[in-house]
């Protein structure tokens, strides 16, 4: 499938101040596709920008400002991808659930804290009711998600905690997420945070913004994603920015300003067009 992608974000400042580096998190994983063209325009423009690649393999812009103050900061990220299709593992050949915590992943996509008695139970539920099977469990778990989860959208904030989300039954992407890799994890699943854009238009404000979806290692199949928000399996209609073992460090924009506090506004615009 062919995305063309158009990310405005613009902070705003009720007075100059003077910007700190800045890490930018808006270029396309090279593993999920085929860039085909991509530009950044940021005002006011960095003294210094360079790419580097961070420790889980995503590909970063840092930028350093001068001296002077601006009320202004714009980042405007454009890129055209063709991504690929993941080959969707067979049912068949992974070993059945609970896995022993040994994996090629980050040993990171194992850890987090305990997510109470309540998901404990409900992933229990899941993995019983699929035959211990790791496929079954997490198809089930995608569908689940999906049926049960009144889902919004909160432009704001980290993701609920996983408890939260599930007694609630509510939730925006990145809480589905992380409850979804909770799961997983004590499951003894591998799993991390993915941030990016998805090709389907649903949204309930009917504008477009960034995603999330977990990625689970599945021993030779490697990552695989899956979308509670939407309830499928992850083939070809995302594109991934970043992906970590926590939302954290996916954020798309990590930076700040110097000197005494002021009021600031973020204000964003996504557009998305696919063909294929």
């Amino acid at each position: 499938m062919r995305f063309s992608v158009r990310h405005e974000t613009i902070y705003s400042y009720d007075r100059p101040v003077v910007l700190a580096p800045h890490r930018l998190r808006l270029t396309p994983r090279g593993d999920g596709g085929r860039v085909l063209s991509r530009g950044l325009v940021i005002a006011p423009e960095p003294a210094v920008m360079r790419e580097v690649m961070d420790a889980f393999g995503n590909p970063l812009v840092l930028v350093e400002f001068g001296p002077g103050g601006s009320d202004l900061l714009r980042i405007d990220s454009q890129f055209e991808i063709e991504t690929r299709e993941a080959g969707a593992p067979g049912a068949g050949g992974l070993p059945l659930l609970p896995w022993p915590c040994r994996s090629e992943a980050p040993g990171e996509c194992l850890l987090g804290r305990d997510p109470g008695p309540e998901v404990r139970a409900f992933a229990g539920a899941l993995a019983e009711a699929a035959g211990w099977q790791a496929m079954g469990f997490l198809d089930a778990l995608t569908g689940t998600l999906y049926r049960r989860t009144d889902r919004h959208i909160r432009q704001e904030g980290y993701a609920q905690s996983p408890q939260e989300t599930l007694e609630r039954a509510q939730g925006a992407c990145r809480d589905l997420a992380v409850l979804f890799i909770a799961c997983c994890r004590l499951m003894g699943l591998p799993a991390r945070f993915v941030s990016g854009y998805q090709a389907q238009a649903e949204s309930v404000d009917g504008r477009r913004h960034l995603h999330a979806w977990p990625e689970v290692w599945l021993a030779e199949a490697g990552w695989q994603g899956f979308d509670p928000t939407h309830g499928t399996r992850v083939r070809d209609g995302h594109v991934a920015l970043c992906a970590a073992p926590e939302q954290g460090a996916t954020m798309p924009v990590e930076g700040g300003y110097y000197g005494p506090p002021v009021a600031a506004r973020l204000s964003y615009r996504v557009a998305v067009e696919t063909s294929g």
